[in-house]
């Protein structure tokens, strides 16, 4: 099918329905698909309101009207993020698109419920499971009606093909990690570090001490040092155009001399070299997930999964801008014999299993 065939069918979709959602991966223009919805409806003479996680994707609607000649239909729209939503009047608006709409939350019950127009949900990863928080949100208030995907689209020529290597890495026995506490600093290695964590939640009495457990556990694992030796060797053997998604601004900053975060000033330029392939190698943090296009990307790294199949899809969907006759390769590394394998599995689960290889280490 044809990117203009699946955006029709799309709409048609959601034809005579008051609530609806719509997941569209990469490379589908949803927000053409959101535009055409508001044309069809006739948004230019109604009160709409657009909500989205971050301010960027409220601007790509107001560029992607302009680039379609879509302008008019945005005549009597107003902006807002879901942090801010329940700030509105929900009787001021005829339409409301969610943009992301994975990102509802129980919070924005009571505005919703109160609410009685149009909505229109639009987002590339729906919520996996119907019991969880957002998947009861988003069945309630913006049911999907339409679903096309990553794979769908390769399949369709509309994005490149991919290839998932997952590298995995054994926890260090070396003494090399610094820990300090009331009564005195040491030195311990990945593998007891992990190992304390791992008892500390498994003694865990209450459920905030089990989540603090488990938020200390990743934290710790995510500036575990083994993984960055490993993508600084894996990098010596990448001479295409590759990205790092690092853990943090201090580790983008320590993997690459060129970087892309928001306390680096050089940021701006670094991308712009970065495009132009005058470096053919960056790292960043969350800020490049989505939103930007970088030509001739062909392979990246992603230092961890987090067990969230949203992040991974928004870093592995930079890299599937190519043409459609050429393969990205996204490395993920992960953490062997530890919870990681299963974040990475959990991240990974809608993608084709048999584009999706382990490497062990050597």
């Amino acid at each position: 099918m044809q990117r203009e065939e699946i955006q029709k069918q799309a709409l048609n979709a959601t034809l005579n329905l008051s609530r609806s959602g719509l997941a569209l991966g990469t490379g589908v223009g949803k927000t053409l698909v959101g535009l055409s919805h508001a044309e069809r409806e006739h948004a230019g003479l109604k009160n709409i309101l657009i909500v989205a996680p971050k301010l960027s994707i409220l601007d790509s609607w107001k560029e992607e009207a302009k680039k379609h000649k879509k302008e008019h239909v945005l005549g009597n729209a107003e902006y807002t993020t879901y942090l801010s939503l329940n700030k509105k009047d929900p009787n001021a608006y005829d339409i409301i698109y969610l943009d992301e709409c994975h990102n509802l939350l129980d919070s924005h019950k009571e505005f919703l419920s109160k609410y009685k127009g149009m909505i229109l949900g639009l987002t590339g990863t729906p919520p996996k499971r119907d019991y969880s928080e957002k998947g009861q949100m988003v069945n309630k208030f913006c049911p999907i009606v339409y679903t096309y995907g990553v794979d769908d689209a390769v399949s369709d020529n509309i994005l490149n093909d991919y290839r998932i290597v997952v590298h995995m890495v054994p926890l260090s026995t070396e003494n090399n990690i610094d820990v300090a506490t009331k009564a005195r600093s040491f030195k311990t290695s990945e593998t007891k570090n992990y190992s304390y964590w791992c008892s500390r939640i498994d003694g865990g009495k209450t459920p905030k001490q089990l989540q603090m457990a488990r938020i200390m556990r990743m934290k710790a694992m995510m500036d575990f040092p083994s993984k960055e030796a490993y993508a600084k060797k894996l990098m010596e053997f990448i001479s295409s155009k590759c990205i790092i998604f690092a853990n943090t601004q201090d580790q983008a900053d320590r993997m690459c001399k060129h970087s892309y975060h928001s306390n680096n000033p050089d940021s701006e330029k670094n991308l712009v070299m970065f495009k132009h392939g005058d470096i053919d190698k960056l790292s960043c943090v969350l800020q490049l997930s989505e939103g930007v296009n970088i030509p001739n990307l062909k392979q990246g790294i992603i230092m961890h999964a987090y067990g969230n199949e949203r992040k991974s899809a928004q870093r592995i969907g930079r890299l599937l801008r190519l043409n459609p006759d050429e393969t990205a390769i996204v490395h993920i590394l992960c953490y062997s014999n530890t919870i990681d394998e299963k974040w990475v599995e959990s991240a990974l689960e809608s993608y084709d299993k048999d584009k999706i290889f382990y490497k062990q280490y050597v």
